[in-house]
């Protein structure tokens, strides 16, 4: 186990010290035990690092709040290692993680699995809700309904240790830092860059995973040139836990013939594995062609950045703040009447005061909930009570707005509010399912 920082990762390495290196990544709610199965064919080969989450498994509970900041921790970690070019296969935001370093240091990365991963994520909304039943009701929810998520219907009834491991595992995450990476993840678009991503990648999915499916994987597929697809049967979302052999297979074979080589005398870096013996790869490698050097011509004058435009701002934040489905509705029912109000309030309200330095997120929530109150605008307050949820605050300290509102807005007022609001809270904290 490692010595961690803020800007580091909890990681551990097995397999010998002059083996090329690789990298596996976990799903969110897991550690590096999901990958032990795969450990003892894939060390004899490569060196293996594998890392936990912040929080997860023990690790220092430092949030990080997007898959690029949970990249950066991982480089890190990695330059600590003196790790310069590396294979990765990752899981679910472990995957997403993978990609964002295939678009971000792609002189790094020699090769890519992306198991169980998608370019989005499901829905923002979905994951913000996740969110709000942490922040209620703590990590119990998450940690009952993982098996239902991680593994199939036949797999849990077959196998009642990995599914209380698997329990066990969610349960004991820190839920600040569940809720930081499930912010990640709502967060997380790389739709329109897939194309950039030059690694020879393998997108490998259960058949059978509800949570990322085989669709996710071919939109992968589509997008990443030359990338090939591996479905697995019989698998859920833990599919290297669920069929270790098939899915060890997979990575041996991918890892062991689509490795994007760099010669050592101009880098340094650590040579390629030797092909093993197995079949012929699941998808072509992406040939590596230096590029020509280009003619020189006169540096083109620099121009500073253009401003975000307000309106598209001001939508950004107000989906990000109301949810999706929210603003889609309002969008949706709008008519030509109301298309220039509903412009005016996206650029002055979102796109400029919500955009503001001057407050946070969540105080910007509570001052919106009591002004609604004040005001007796119930359904907006209905709506700002998800928002304020979303945004951070907990059921106790909406109570404690609107009781601090009540005392100057007058009771009635305030009554009306907490009927609304504890409405709104009862639905959006209760678990689903």
């Amino acid at each position: 186990m490692s010595e961690t920082t803020a800007n580091t990762l909890q990681y551990r390495v097995d397999g010998p010290e002059d083996a090329p290196v690789l990298v596996l990544g976990p799903s969110l709610g897991t550690t590096w035990h999901m990958w032990d199965r795969q450990i003892p064919e894939l060390a004899g080969t490569w060196r293996v690092v594998r890392f936990d989450l912040p929080g997860h498994g023990g690790a220092p509970a430092e949030p990080a709040h997007s898959v690029a900041e949970l990249g950066d921790r991982l480089i890190a970690t990695l330059d600590g290692l003196g790790v310069q070019r590396f294979g990765y296969a990752g899981c679910s935001i472990g995957g997403a993680i993978g990609a964002d370093l295939a678009l971000r240091h792609p002189h790094r990365v020699a090769s890519l699995a992306l198991v169980a991963a998608s370019p989005r994520f499901g829905t923002a909304d979905e994951f913000r809700q996740r969110g709000v039943i942490v922040r209620a009701n703590g990590m119990d929810p998450m940690a009952r309904s993982a098996p239902e998520r991680w593994f199939t219907v036949g797999y849990a009834a077959a196998q009642p240790a990995i599914v209380e491991w698997a329990v066990q595992m969610v349960r004991t995450t820190d839920p600040a830092c569940y809720i930081a990476a499930c912010e990640a993840l709502a967060a997380f678009d790389i739709r329109a860059e897939l194309g950039r991503i030059t690694a020879p990648t393998l997108a490998l999915v259960g058949a059978e995973d509800r949570v990322t499916g085989p669709g996710d994987a071919r939109t992968l597929v589509a997008g990443i040139p030359g990338a090939g697809l591996a479905v697995v049967p019989g698998a859920s979302h833990l599919a290297p836990v669920e069929q270790p052999a098939a899915v060890t297979d997979l990575l041996v074979r991918h890892f062991s013939t689509a490795w994007q080589a760099v010669p050592d005398s101009t880098t340094g870096l650590t040579a390629v594995p030797a092909p093993l013996a197995v079949p012929a790869p699941m998808a072509p490698a992406v040939p590596f062609e230096p590029e020509a050097p280009a003619e020189e011509t006169a540096p083109a004058p620099v121009e500073p950045p253009a401003s975000p435009d307000a309106y598209e701002l001001g939508m950004k934040i107000r989906r990000e703040v109301l949810g999706d489905a929210h603003v889609d509705a309002e969008t949706a029912g709008a008519d030509a009447f109301g298309t220039d109000f509903d412009e005016l309030t996206t650029r002055h309200a979102w796109g400029e005061v919500w955009a503001r330095d001057g407050l946070d997120r969540r105080t910007r929530a509570a001052v919106a909930l009591a002004a609604l109150a004040t005001g007796g605008h119930l359904d907006d307050l209905a709506a700002h009570t998800r928002a304020a949820l979303r945004a951070g605050l907990t059921p106790d300290e909406i109570k404690e707005v609107l009781l601090q509102t009540g005392l100057y807005c007058g009771v009635p007022a305030a009554n009306a509010a907490f009927r609304v609001a504890g409405a709104v809270i009862r639905e959006e904290t209760t678990p689903r399912g």
